[in-house]
Formats: structure tokens, C-alpha cells, sequence
């Protein structure tokens, strides 16, 4: 998914970037689900924009700021042989760290993002921009693949747009969950 279609998506639902963490951590209250995150480019940022809601405290327990593989493998869980064929930008290791920091977490939602912010780091392979959110509930396991460096976007707007794409995508999961008998 490319930048245009994230934010065209989002004007179709008539969301704005700034609302999505109060929306996330609402529905997450509603349903009475608990989140937690893996971030490699976003650097905590996606942690950061849930905690800043009031009430967070009780859907959020855990994010780790895992930029170095041997923390993705050592707290996320993601598999060495993974890293090592597939590289820390993948869809493979987004996956793993989505289900990674959920599972240690015993959170209903694992959130990862793993990608190149730039302006160094990208390739023809792995061009500047390329982000890599996964999602993973007990239900399954996703990722979604986004192309976020369109129009020249700098470090700060790659970031900024897979913040809001790991959000957007948490609160999709959580819409379709069902409310928890018992928490």
C-alpha cells in the first residue's frame, strides 16, 4: 500500500492521523483488548502515541523498541535464521515480531513495524520508505507492506505515516474482535 492509498483510506473513513491513537485506545476499552508493541523504524513511536491517551494504561502493558536484530531476537522472539535470510526489513520478521511481543506480552494484539526511514539504509531492492506492519491476535497472523516514500517523503513523514498505519491497522483487528467475557 502506498502513502496515497493509506491516506486516501483513511479520508474515506473520515479518520484524521491525530485521532487514530484516541480511537485505537478507545476500542481497545470497549472490547476490553490489551495491545502491545514491536518497533524497529518507528523507534517507540507508535508506544508513545498510545500512551498518550488517558486510559491507556489499561489496554497497553508493553512495547519494545527492538532497532538491533540481536533484540529482535533475544526479547521478540524473531528467528535468527530469519534475519539472516530475509532481512530485519521483511514481511517474515514483522510477522514474527507481531506475534513475538504479543505472546510475551499476553496481549490480544501484537503490533510491529520494521522498515527504512531513511534517507540512508534503503536499496533498489529496499527502497526508502519500505515499512512492514504486522498484526497477530490469537485469531492469526498479517502484514501489511507499505510504500510510504512517495513524493520525496523524508525521515519524519515515513515515520509518521507507518505510526499511523500500525494504528489504523490495530484498530481494524480490534473492531473485528469480539468483546472479552472475562478479562
Amino acid at each position: 500500500m502506498k502513502a496515497s492509498e493509506l491516506l486516501e483510506l483513511l479520508a474515506q473513513e473520515n479518520i484524521e492521523i491525530k485521532d487514530l491513537p484516541e480511537l485505537l485506545v478507545n476500542a481497545l476499552i470497549k472490547k476490553k483488548k490489551r495491545i502491545a508493541t514491536a518497533e524497529s523504524c518507528t523507534g517507540g513511536l507508535v508506544s508513545g502515541a498510545i500512551t498518550s491517551v488517558s486510559g491507556a494504561s489499561g489496554v497497553f502493558d508493553c512495547g519494545v523498541c527492538s532497532y538491533a536484530n540481536h533484540i529482535k531476537h533475544k526479547i521478540v522472539g524473531v528467528r535468527e535464521e530469519t534475519l539472516s535470510t530475509y532481512g530485519a526489513v521483511s514481511d517474515r520478521t514483522a510477522a514474527e515480531m507481531a506475534r513475538g511481543i504479543r505472546l510475551l506480552a499476553n496481549a490480544d494484539i501484537g503490533i510491529s513495524t520494521t522498515g527504512i526511514a531513511g534517507p540512508l539504509g534503503g536499496s533498489q531492492y529496499k527502497p526508502v520508505g519500505l515499512v512492514y506492519i504486522g498484526v497477530s491476535t490469537e485469531l492469526g497472523l498479517h502484514t501489511e507492506k507499505m510504500l510510504l516514500g512517495e513524493n520525496n517523503a523524508d525521515r519524519e513523514r515515513i515515520r509518521e505515516l507507518a505510526v499511523a498505519a500500525a494504528l489504523y491497522f490495530a484498530l481494524k483487528e480490534t473492531e473485528k474482535m469480539s468483546k472479552a467475557q472475562v478479562w
